[in-house]
Parts: structure tokens; C-alpha cells; sequence
């Protein structure tokens, strides 16, 4: 049953422990699996992201649901550095937390809450009324335009045997998984259909190494289209993509830049260090994963918006995504590193390599650390961040590329762009100093092999807890990308 979903627990032997909750269910008045799903057509009344039921009272994602059982347990405290009304959007949901508790906690989220199947006639049908009224509004939205609506959905996906991924290409980028949503949508179909089209062997497709790559940036890339009349026509061609490239990953920043700035001092007490360091490995691991997925979420929307990405056939942006995801997190990564004090915003605060210490990732996590450290040295621009994380993500050279002739035209037309805007603010030095491709494969391969390990000692929580982007995402299988992808 979905509503004896599986509790996380600390037990003083420090393993995670699950229970389930029977003694509430029995008191709960059954409910059809298709009145559940129903209730996703609903956005979260936190964010607006897509919903995946009523949590601490509230329809709510799981991304708020999870940031509100955090914000209830032990002392924690959360402060607003600007006049404590920030606006919440799915988008912005995770610069401020005081102000996301306070919506949480406004809009009638309680560790006390009723469940949905003790809620009075009243309430059900005045839920029921609100579910109809949404589904209505998209049967119009499909009318006005219906090759935006395609029945592909995500939070963290590709559709059943390809569905999450391609799910977050059609839809909100955001969403986060629970054993209760993975249950829910192999049963309630109808919200997560999706026809299945031919794809590549994905299980020989391997993210941390496969067919070696060329390891040239643009610097080393010859020319491939000699001047001609038509040159002027190609630069206004070059600066459009740029500024789309620009415009998409303005509209993706996990953290603004100025808020980032605003917390650098905000460093974990040696206090908060100890209580991560004496969390179970389970518990870190799964914590990490869910921010990883958080993040790769947002690169997901990335690619979605940038010009070119979505004529790809659907295998080729599953495969530059399952390839090159995580190395885009990785480049991203150095906006939110301190190179002064080599600390990383993680959780709200900026974090030393100690913290991770239960992870059991010592050295990866070191080399992750001077990873950000070099690309800080580099004093990127957003902009030259954002051309940046744009070839990295679209490489000619993956292996098990179906198109690679449209694939390359996009990345020599990307290619341009950034050439083009280094010699307009005299930055062309930079080329010669970006770490080679090896680096960031390196690092995926190490990160795929540590999960691969933590998998062999904990199947039931990887397959259980963690996230399905985040599992598919470093596994053979592709699912949720595709789900993802179209949504």
C-alpha cells in the first residue's frame, strides 16, 4: 500500500531503519490509486512544482516535503537576509528557507496534519472540485497548444523504459522522488504515459568512461566553415544562440550569484560538522544524491531551453544528458565554492571536505574540492559559465549518438559562440587554462564507482530511497531521463 510507505529513522546503531506506519492506515478510509494520482494535476501550493500528494497536511512536492521534515527536526533555525518575504517559486525555493518555512508553515504544513483519508466529506469534495478544475485547465491548455503537452512527465526522470528523463524535457524540472511517488507511478499510468521509441543499448553506455573522447576544448578545434559573403549572416546567427544559451541558464541558476556571495561567511559550526560527521552512511548518501538530483534537475531545464537541444532525437539528449550531467554539476559547482576557505555551499551553509567525511568518499571528494578550487582560479563570468557548461553538455563524441552530424553542427555553432564572446571582452587567455575533458570523466567515473560500491552493501535503500534521476542517471537503465526529458 502506498500509505505504508517506508519511514527513515536513526537508530543508535547509526543504520537507517524503515517502519511501517500501520497503525495510522488502518484508521485511514481506503483511497484509489487513481484519486492519489489525481491530486498530482494540483501544484504544490509551496513552490508550484508539480505535486505528489498531500504531505504535513499540504499538497505539497517532495522537494517541500522533504525540506519541511528537515526544518522540523533537532534545533534548526533558519534566518532571512533580506525583510523576511521572499517570494517562493520553484525556482527560487532554495535561497531563502526562512522564508520557504514560513510559507510552509502559513499555508497549514504540521507534523500533526490529518492524512488525506481522515479528511471529512467536506474536504474531500472541495478537493475533488479543485482536481477537476485543474484537469479541465489542462485539457484547455492541450487544445491551445498541443505540441507543448505531450504525455511525457518527470520531476526527476526519462517514461516507463525511456520515460523520466524525456519526462523533464516536456515539464517542471524541479520535482523530487519518494518511495511512495516510485510505487505510485507504476501503478497510475495514466499520468506517466508515454510510447517508448527505439533506443541504444544505454547499458553499455558508460558515463565515467566509455569510447575515449577527444580531449580538445575549442582552443585545439580546427575551423570547419572558411570565411565567406555569408559571414556577417553567420555572426548574427552565432550572437542569437548566444544570447539564448545566455537567457536559459539565467532561468536555471540553482542559486543566484548575489545570494551566494551573501551566505560566504555562513560556514557549519564545528558543532554541525560533528552531527553530519556521526551521520550514518546511508543517511549521507542519500542526502547527497537528493541534492545532486536537485541540481541536475535544473541542467535538465537547461538543456531543455537551449536552442538546438530539443531537434535532437530523443535518444541523443538522453545520451548527452546520462554522459554529461553530472560533469555540468560539476563546472556549476564553482559558484558556489569559496576558494579562500575551499568550502561548498551544501544544505544552506558553506561546507569544508570534513563534513562528508561519513560518505566514505575521502579522496573523491577531496579531488572534487580541487576541482571547483582550479575552475575558481579561472574568475569565470556567468556568462562564460554558461557558453562553458554548453559545450560540455553537447560532445560529438559520446559514444551510442544515433545523429552525430546534428549534434556536432550544434556544438561547432556553441564552439563559435564562446570564441566569439572571449575575443569581445579580451578573454581568449582562458582557452589555454580549461581543464581538459579527462578531468571531469575522471571524477564521474570515480563518483560511479563509489555508488557503485555503496550499492553492492545497500540495495534496498538505493533502490528504496534515492531518487530515480539520480539512479538511472549512473545506472544502464533510463527511465526517469527519459520521463524528464519529456515532460
Amino acid at each position: 500500500s502506498i500509505r505504508e510507505a517506508l519511514e527513515r529513522k536513526n537508530k543508535p546503531n547509526g543504520r537507517l531503519a524503515y517502519r511501517r506506519s500501520q497503525a495510522r492506515t488502518a484508521l485511514m478510509i481506503p483511497l484509489s490509486l487513481s484519486i492519489l494520482a489525481q491530486i498530482e494535476v494540483i501544484p504544490c501550493k509551496i513552490c508550484g512544482d508539480k505535486s505528489s500528494g498531500i504531505h504535513y497536511g499540504v499538497i505539497t512536492c517532495e522537494g517541500c516535503k522533504g525540506f519541511f521534515r528537515r526544518s522540523q527536526q533537532g534545533n534548526v533555525t533558519y534566518s532571512c537576509t533580506r525583510q523576511q518575504n521572499c517570494q517562493i517559486d520553484r525556482t527560487s525555493r532554495n535561497r531563502c528557507q526562512h522564508c520557504r518555512l514560513q510559507k510552509c508553515l502559513s499555508l497549514g504544513m504540521s507534523r500533526d496534519a490529518v492524512k488525506f483519508g481522515r479528511m471529512s466529506k467536506k474536504q474531500r469534495d472541495s478537493l475533488h472540485a479543485e482536481v477537476q478544475k485543474q484537469l479541465q485547465q489542462q485539457q484547455q491548455q492541450q487544445h491551445q497548444s498541443p505540441d507543448e503537452t505531450v504525455a511525457l512527465a518527470y520531476p526527476n526522470g526519462l517514461a516507463k523504459g525511456h520515460s523520466r528523463l524525456s519526462d523533464n524535457l516536456r515539464g517542471p524540472f524541479a520535482r523530487d522522488y519518494s518511495p511512495e511517488r516510485i510505487k505510485m507511478e507504476s501503478r497510475a499510468s495514466v499520468f506517466y504515459a508515454l510510447e517508448m521509441q527505439a533506443s541504444p543499448d544505454l547499458s553499455r553506455l558508460d558515463i565515467g568512461g566509455g569510447k575515449r573522447e577527444s580531449g580538445l576544448w575549442p582552443r585545439d578545434r580546427p575551423s570547419r566553415s572558411p570565411r565567406s559573403p555569408s559571414e556577417p549572416r553567420r555572426l548574427l546567427s552565432t550572437e542569437h544562440l548566444t544570447q539564448n544559451v545566455l537567457k536559459s541558464y539565467r532561468e536555471t541558476c540553482q542559486l543566484r550569484l548575489e545570494d551566494l556571495q551573501l551566505l560566504r561567511l555562513e560556514t557549519f559550526s564545528w558543532e554541525e560538522v560533528r552531527s553530519y560527521q556521526k551521520k550514518s552512511m546511508e543517511e549521507m548518501w542519500e542526502r547527497c544524491a537528493c541534492r545532486i538530483t536537485e541540481a541536475i534537475q535544473y541542467v535538465v531545464e537547461f538543456a531543455k531551453r537551449m536552442g538546438g537541444f530539443m531537434e535532437l532525437c530523443q535518444n541523443d539528449q538522453i545520451v548527452l544528458l546520462k554522459a554529461g550531467a553530472m560533469e555540468v554539476v560539476l563546472v556549476r559547482m564553482c559558484r558556489a565554492f569559496n576558494s579562500e576557505n575551499r568550502t561548498v555551499f551544501f544544505e544552506g551553509k558553506y561546507a569544508g571536505p570534513e563534513l562528508f567525511k561519513s560518505l566514505g568518499c575521502n579522496e573523491l571528494i577531496s579531488s572534487i574540492f580541487d576541482f571547483a578550487h582550479s575552475l575558481c582560479l579561472l574568475h569565470f563570468s556567468e556568462n562564460e559559465i554558461a557558453l562553458f557548461t554548453a559545450l560540455v553538455l553537447i560532445n560529438s563524441n559520446r559514444p551510442w549518438l544515433q545523429e552525430k552530424g546534428k549534434v556536432e553542427r550544434l556544438q561547432n555553432n556553441l564552439e563559435l559562440a564562446f570564441k566569439h564572446m572571449l575575443r569581445k571582452t579580451h578573454r581568449e587567455g582562458i582557452l589555454a587554462k580549461l581543464p581538459p575533458k579527462g578531468k571531469l570523466r575522471s571524477l564521474c567515473y570515480q563518483h560511479v564507482e563509489k555508488l557503485r560500491s555503496f550499492r553492492q552493501m545497500y540495495p534496498i535503500i538505493v533502490h528504496a530511497v534515492f531518487p530515480p534521476l539520480y539512479k538511472e542517471l549512473f545506472s544502464s537503465e533510463c527511465p526517469a531521463l527519459q520521463r524528464e526529458l519529456g515532460a
